[in-house]
């Protein structure tokens, strides 16, 4: 039984970790694609972007979303695996980058809450990881 825990941990950390870096790939996509992949298979439209909660900003509370779970993801992997592509730092940038990407990419536009959104959701899981630490070393 000793031996069993070990063992599980590292899979479970390797299941994080794989599903972290599926997650990047699927964030790629999704924002590189010249139209919404996501409005195509939903709605059979490409111009038309899924809103998963009604709000009055429209679709970037779908950018925090994802953004806050990609973070937290990425933040719990690096606890085991400390690499450059699941920190602070990459996925800040990333979040900006993406956004900014919109500006040269067809069918695709640049917003500024989309920007806000991205940002704000690696900022606010970043805070509640260190938090979270910070309680459980206490």
């Amino acid at each position: 039984m000793y031996y069993i825990k070990p063992k599980m941990k590292n899979t479970i950390f390797k299941l994080l970790e794989y599903s972290y870096y599926f997650s990047l790939l699927i964030l790629f996509v999704l924002y590189l694609f010249p139209g919404s992949l996501i409005g195509y298979l939903l709605y059979g439209n490409l111009g038309q972007q899924p809103n998963l909660i009604s709000n009055p900003i429209g679709t970037s509370i779908n950018h925090l979303i994802f953004f806050f779970y990609l973070t937290i993801l990425g933040l719990v992997v690096r606890l085991k695996y400390q690499n450059f592509l699941n920190g602070f730092t990459f996925l800040f940038s990333l979040s900006i980058l993406l956004e900014l990407a919109h500006c040269l990419i067809p069918n695709r536009a640049f917003e500024f809450y989309d920007l806000f959104a991205n940002s704000i959701g690696v900022v606010i899981a970043y805070l509640l990881i260190n938090i979270f630490l910070k309680l459980k070393i206490k």
